[in-house]
């Protein structure tokens, strides 16, 4: 079997070493004019147009299977599977910008230069769904067959921007002018309080795409709720510590239960939602025991609010607790009153 080597040019076209050879001899070598597709398996198959050097016996399409990796300078990396070769170990390196994070998606731009000489950018997309490591670092699950994936880890610290949305900032240098350029990956989605010690940030109701952190336990008042984090990052022996404090106004609804209304800019407003174990204080306060949404779980947190600020049912809700027929009452999809 003859032995072939695949690496990348600058240009992000690929080479084909015959030898097995590292290849710094022209003669060993062929550059190939093409550009690389993913298929919905994430299958990285690279197009040929022509070779720029050596032109027979190469074929139109090269399938490159593999493991997908992010390299430290937040470039694409697969590393190709011994199967059916003589070599193995191969690294081919996909040096672009990441574009945009979608709900089940990463969108990756990738630069090349034609045999003509023409410069390009082409957009490759990986699917698959987003997901928070033991460390709260954000990763992305490459989907493969049969149910496997491969993990794409955000080695960084991520940050909240002025909309609560998700950010990850990186720096990398420009392919050709090797300038550092400053990046920013924003994730549009809105958080959640499902569990104890735990705040969700969900990108999409319609999938499994959601970053669940491990915090210390809430502080829930008036007008905000704050969890505090960190992130755990190689080489630091502390985690890069950050505050998730979410603005917004508590209301009480019959048939949904206590909500927490949140403005993610644009006047776009999303509800977290609550049940809750309700009673009276001697203060003339309502004291809430927070529960998830479906009441099954207890989230670790209570919530003491002055009876004014709670209007329409809220009011209701208050007549029947100072009424004295129960000491508690439970606030949810399920209401007791």
């Amino acid at each position: 079997m003859e032995k072939i080597r695949y690496e990348l040019d600058p240009y992000n076209r690929l080479i084909l070493n015959k030898a097995g050879r590292k290849g710094r001899l022209t003669k060993f070598r062929k550059v190939l004019d093409g550009r690389f597709r993913i298929d919905r398996n994430n299958t990285l198959s690279y197009h040929v147009k022509a070779p720029l050097s050596g032109k027979k016996n190469i074929p139109h399409q090269i399938r490159l299977k593999g493991e997908w990796k992010l390299t430290d300078d937040h470039d694409l990396r697969l590393t190709l599977d011994k199967e059916g070769r003589e070599t193995l170990g191969d690294k081919i390196t996909l040096r672009g910008e990441m574009l945009e994070a979608g709900r089940n998606s990463l969108l990756f731009a990738v630069s090349t230069k034609t045999r003509e000489n023409t410069r390009l950018t082409y957009v490759l997309e990986l699917g698959g769904s987003w997901k928070a490591d033991k460390n709260n670092r954000l990763t992305f699950h490459v989907k493969k067959e049969k149910g496997r994936h491969d993990i794409l880890t955000f080695k960084g610290a991520w940050e909240i921007n002025k909309d609560h949305q998700i950010i990850y900032n990186y720096e990398k240098a420009a392919l050709i002018r090797k300038k550092k350029e400053l990046h920013t990956l924003t994730f549009k989605g809105h958080w959640d309080i499902r569990d104890k010690c735990r705040i969700s940030y969900v990108l999409s109701g319609r999938t499994d795409s959601a970053f669940d952190f491990k915090t210390s336990a809430g502080v829930f008042r008036d007008n905000y709720i704050k969890y505090e984090l960190g992130i755990g990052l190689t080489g630091r022996k502390e985690p890069v510590k950050r505050a998730v404090t979410l603005f917004g106004r508590w209301k009480l609804k019959k048939g949904t239960g206590l909500t927490f209304e949140v403005e993610y800019g644009a006047k776009k407003v999303q509800k977290i939602v609550f049940g809750a174990e309700a009673k009276l204080t001697d203060k003339d306060t309502i004291l809430f025991k927070l529960r998830n949404d479906t009441g099954a779980r207890d989230i670790g947190a209570s919530l003491e609010l002055s009876h004014r600020i709670l209007k329409g049912d809220g009011e209701a809700f208050v007549r029947l607790l100072r009424s004295g027929r129960e000491s508690a009452i439970y606030a949810g999809a399920a209401w007791r009153w």
